[in-house]
């Protein structure tokens, strides 16, 4: 059964309808590519799956929550649905170990021992264990980049999503952070990612979805969209990306 499942939304921005009946879905354990160019609504649409933007009409159920903009129904989902954005967003006055336990100690209203207990678990996770009493302004920003990731997994989230993660980074640091969303697409974790990092999408992405205009203008397995485009739009994208 589907974990993610998007059934014709539409969403527009006053006059700009930035998706046009857009549908897909997504298995469990499932890395999925969004590329497109800048502006096709790859960007909006992970949005709209965490309800960070409200669909005009259409439907939309993410790791078994129907998409509902009541505030309890929406903390609800974020537990389950973790998003990470190009920004890094961590609190400069908190330690790293602070900046993850905030959201559990909130949300789930676990004890002080138990978050210190996952921060260190997930610190661990993403080889940054030894960062966990620092602070964000002595970190690199790859080291910042894998913190906003640790941060989202203290949550438990059974779907991540990554918007342009790297795209801030400089070419060694991307690397580091691309390595942790690897490591996870090994352990299993339902994955949805909006990236311009091509050879990592075809390494990495069992799906990949080609945005065009608002719509999904091909979707396949990978290999194969990689391989064989079946339109001209995608082959000129790879062909520009790929340069």
């Amino acid at each position: 059964m589907s974990i993610v499942t998007v059934e014709n939304v539409h969403k527009r921005f006053g006059d700009n309808e930035v998706l046009k009946g857009v549908s897909m879905s997504v298995e469990r354990g499932q890395v999925v590519a969004l590329l497109g160019r800048s502006g096709s609504g790859k960007s909006t649409l992970l949005r709209c799956l965490n309800g960070l933007e409200e669909i005009d009409s259409g439907r939309i159920r993410v790791a078994d929550h129907d998409m509902d903009y009541d505030p309890a129904k929406l903390r609800a989902l974020r537990q389950d649905v973790g998003i990470v954005f190009q920004s890094f967003n961590l609190f400069p006055h908190l330690s790293v170990a602070q900046n993850i336990m905030l959201a559990p100690g909130l949300v789930k209203g676990s004890s002080k021992q138990h978050n210190r207990e996952l921060a260190e678990r997930v610190l661990d996770r993403i080889g940054l264990l030894d960062k966990i009493d620092a602070y964000p302004d002595s970190l690199s920003g790859g080291q910042q980049q894998r913190v906003a990731i640790a941060r989202a997994l203290a949550m438990e989230p059974r779907v991540m999503l990554f918007d342009e993660v790297t795209s801030a980074l400089d070419p060694e640091l991307t690397e580091e952070v691309l390595a942790v969303i690897e490591q996870l697409a090994r352990d299993g974790m339902t994955m949805l990612l909006v990236t311009h990092e091509m050879n990592f999408a075809r390494r990495v992405a069992h799906t990949t979805v080609f945005m065009h205009q608002g719509h999904i203008h091909e979707a396949g397995a990978t290999a194969a969209l990689f391989s064989q485009p079946k339109t001209r739009e995608l082959e000129q994208f790879l062909s520009n990306a790929l340069k």
